[in-house]
C-alpha cells in the first residue's frame, strides 16, 4: 500500500514538473531578429509644380517585410519624399492613411550595424507635421537642386516603434529604382524606395542587433 502511494505520488510530481518546464520553454522563447533588404518601393504622388500633393500612400508592415492594402495592418507608408508612422494623428495631409497603431519614429546616427538598441524618445505624427520631417536635411534626404537629385543622409538611422510597440531599424538606401550606384535622375526612375531594415518581434526587447 505504503508503495503505491509512494508510486503515485512519484508520477504526480513528475507530470507536474513536465508541465512546468515545458510552461516555462514556452515563455522563454526568444524570436530571431529578422534583417532584409526591400528593393524599390514604389511610391507614387500625383500634384506638384503648383498643385496640391495627392495620392494614397503605399503602406508597408514591417512584421512580414511587405507591402500592404490592410488599412490596419501597417507600421509606415511611403509617397514621395514623405513618410507617414501608424501612430499619433492626422497631419492634415491630403489622402493620407488613418493612424489607429501606437507607432513612432525617431532618427539615430551612426551605421547600421552601431544602433543595436531602440530609444526611449519617439516622435507620432500630428497636426503639426510628420514624425519624420519632410525637405532637404531635416529628415532622411538631401536635396541637389542643380542636379535635382535626391540622396539619403549618410549617418542617419531611422528608428521606428511599430503599430503594437515593437522596434525595427532602417537605413534608405536609394530613392531610384534599381538603386544605382550613380543616380542619374533624368534617365532613373525616381520614388523607388530602396531599404534595408531589421525588426525584432520579441515582445518587450529593444534590441536591434
Amino acid at each position: 500500500m505504503k508503495q503505491s502511494i509512494f508510486l503515485n505520488f512519484f508520477y504526480f510530481m513528475s507530470a507536474a514538473f513536465f508541465i512546468v518546464s515545458c510552461s516555462k520553454e514556452e515563455n522563454t522563447t526568444t524570436l530571431i531578429n529578422l534583417s532584409k533588404t526591400y528593393e524599390d518601393l514604389y511610391a507614387p504622388q500625383g500634384g506638384g509644380r503648383g498643385e496640391p500633393i495627392s495620392g494614397e500612400f503605399t503602406k508597408f508592415d514591417l512584421s512580414t517585410g511587405h507591402i500592404t492594402a490592410d488599412p490596419e495592418g501597417w507600421d509606415i507608408a511611403f509617397r514621395g519624399t514623405a513618410i507617414a508612422i501608424n501612430g499619433g494623428s492626422p497631419t492634415g495631409t491630403l489622402d493620407e492613411p488613418p493612424r489607429n497603431g501606437n507607432g513612432g519614429a525617431t532618427f539615430v546616427s551612426g551605421t547600421f550595424e552601431s544602433v543595436t538598441v531602440a530609444p526611449s524618445n519617439f516622435s507620432e505624427d500630428s497636426s503639426e507635421g510628420f514624425a519624420i520631417p519632410g525637405g532637404s536635411g531635416n529628415g532622411w534626404y538631401n536635396y541637389n537642386p542643380q542636379m535635382r537629385m535626391i540622396t539619403p543622409i549618410p549617418g542617419k538611422i531611422l528608428v521606428v516603434r511599430t503599430r503594437d510597440g515593437k522596434y525595427a531599424k532602417i537605413e534608405i538606401l536609394s530613392y531610384y529604382r534599381g538603386a544605382p550606384a550613380n543616380p542619374n535622375p533624368m534617365a532613373d526612375a525616381s520614388r523607388y524606395y530602396t531599404f534595408r531594415f531589421l525588426y525584432n518581434p520579441n515582445e518587450g526587447s529593444s534590441s536591434l542587433e
